[in-house]
């Protein structure tokens, strides 16, 4: 499958020095992070990046042959990029709320219905008690988010902060029930005993699977760190549109960090690292030819797996992502079978598909068993309902919006045989769910490129990996962990406090791998450059 280029500058030249105090290996959004900090702290900084241009999974293309759509293409909301980061780097980036949080359609009676959050407190429990006949549902609702908000106003702002012990976070959420709720039980617990309808648990789970393949159950507690990530970001939880898309805050950050000093050169992959942990040599390729570069210090942005590689040493076995991501362009939006909601409002939030709470149990049994899910369960959104500036004026004016899918319950396990095939029996699975609640198929609302083909592609774990070297086609590049201390050190050298190290002294890694990592943060990169101005000090 070929992909179009990200939008962003050809491939740059070649490093203007021989050593450099920082060499950080991948310019993704963490990568740009971490070189605008140092730079503007004073150290000489070179990004190299493997791909033609910037942002990793961050970017904005327009992968419609002939059309103008700028599609937020990997990443694509953002909610823990903490305010401080784009305060302290000058960056020109905003985002916009959405002003409805959620639509989840359903049949009840044989009628065509739905739960809509979002609109207002009075027209949110009118919709919890539509659903359910009583306010009660709505009520545990209220109670419930109020907690986890409670949470996120003490966890967020830790995050850019060197990493607590789990007693010091314990002690500063300061709040027993909601300790055990997240950090000591299955999620599925608490749900299950604080909220009775199917669809109302279903809508809470899903923040618990993004990208991540397990269950409610789970004794591991990978559903509780991955639903933690999802509600505590800038000490909301609130999941807003990059105004522009997402390739306008790697666009920001790239701009930070040349204008602070940096040296980004795209078309450049790092092959190997070596250090005797005071001084190191990482040796690149690009177009024109192989090079090696010095520097006192290298902070790498791809994944553990990839670091490993880079050092020589063995890795540990790649996480397994598990998601389906489809784009789309509609020449507009499609009517629904439940007349009570606006399209506009529907998919202006997230409008959850076969995401009730047994309905996610069944499809989880199914992948975990080698099957597609029967019901594959998915989340869309519009983005152009938020922020029609991705669009060009005609297909604004002409009503086109966006739809971006992102499925559950999709390991990359399924795909290993045959993925292209696999793909897209899933698509046409996944669609048929939403077309179930559709008063007209998707199909008929889809735009044609300029070959006359449907605006519509798909990605599996399998295609991430090969398109941006995503480790099994993990989103996060490795299962999420809690955001303290871990009782044993994870590397040699003993106590991490900024959740980075390495093995070696000088070598950091601030990608998404990093403790506190995952979705579009920037905080490993911030608290790789923490690190790294405290370890070798000018």
């Amino acid at each position: 499958m070929t992909a179009p280029e990200a939008d962003g500058p050809a491939p740059s030249a070649a490093p203007t020095r021989g050593t450099y105090d920082a060499v950080i290996v991948g310019g993704g959004h963490n990568g740009l992070v971490a070189a605008a900090y140092l730079a503007r702290a004073g150290r000489s900084v070179l990004v190299l990046e493997r791909l033609p241009h910037t942002g990793g999974a961050a970017v904005s293309a327009r992968p419609f042959h002939g059309v103008d759509a700028r599609l937020s293409r990997y990443s694509y909301l953002v909610s823990l990029l903490p305010r401080k980061i784009v305060r302290e780097l000058g960056l020109r980036f905003t985002v916009r709320r959405r002003t409805i949080s959620s639509y989840t359609p359903t049949v009840r009676g044989g009628r065509p219905t739905g739960l809509l959050i979002g609109g207002g407190e009075d027209r949110t429990r009118s919709s919890f008690a539509s659903l359910t006949g009583s306010t009660r549902e709505y009520e545990q609702w209220a109670e419930f988010y109020a907690l986890t908000r409670r949470v996120a106003e003490r966890v967020f702002p830790t995050l850019t902060e060197p990493l607590p012990s789990r007693h010091e976070l314990r002690r500063r959420i300061d709040d027993e029930s909601a300790w055990r709720m997240l950090f000591e039980e299955p999620l599925g617990r608490a749900v299950e005993e604080r909220f009775a309808d199917d669809i109302v648990r279903g809508v809470v789970l899903t923040d618990a699977l993004i990208g991540t393949f397990t269950h409610a159950h789970d004794p591991s507690l990978l559903q509780n760190r991955c639903f933690l990530y999802h509600v505590i970001g800038n000490g909301t939880g609130d999941w807003d549109v990059p105004v522009h898309g997402m390739g306008a805050l790697t666009d920001a950050l790239a701009d930070a960090a040349r204008t602070a000093g940096a040296e980004l050169l795209t078309g450049h992959e790092a092959l190997t690292v070596h250090t005797d942990g005071k001084a190191a040599e990482v040796h690149f390729r690009s177009g024109g030819g192989e090079g090696v570069v010095g520097a006192r210090q290298v902070l790498v942005g791809a994944s553990p797996q990839a670091l490993a590689a880079l050092l020589g040493e063995a890795a540990q076995p790649a996480a397994e992502g598990a998601q389906l991501k489809v784009n789309m362009l509609l020449r507009r939006l499609p009517r629904l079978r439940d007349r009570t909601v606006d399209p506009r409002e529907a998919f202006a939030g997230t409008f959850h598909i076969a995401e009730g709470y047994g309905a996610l149990a069944r499809a989880y049994e199914e992948a975990a068993g080698g099957a597609l899910p029967t019901a594959p369960p998915s989340e869309i959104y519009c983005h152009s309902l938020t922020d029609a500036s991705i669009l060009g004026p005609d297909l604004a004016a002409q009503g086109f919006h966006t739809l971006t899918l992102f499925g559950l319950h999709a390991p990359a396990r399924l795909f290993e045989k045959d993925n292209a095939a696999v793909r897209d029996r899933l698509l046409a699975a996944t669609l048929e769910q939403l077309d179930a609640h559709l008063d007209e198929p998707l199909a008929e609302c889809l735009a044609l490129d300029a070959d006359g083909r449907p605006c519509i592609e798909a990605r599996s774990p399998i295609d991430l990996e090969e398109e941006l070297g995503l480790p099994g086609g993990h989103i996060f590049h490795r299962d999420l962990s809690f955001p303290f201390q871990p009782d044993e050190p994870p590397v040699a050298s003993g106590r991490d406090a900024w959740g980075v190290g390495t093995a070696h002294h000088n070598v950091l890694l601030c990608g998404a791998g990093a403790m506190r990592g995952g979705g579009v943060s920037g905080i490993p990169g911030h608290n790789a450059a923490m690190a790294a101005l405290e370890r070798v000090p000018l």
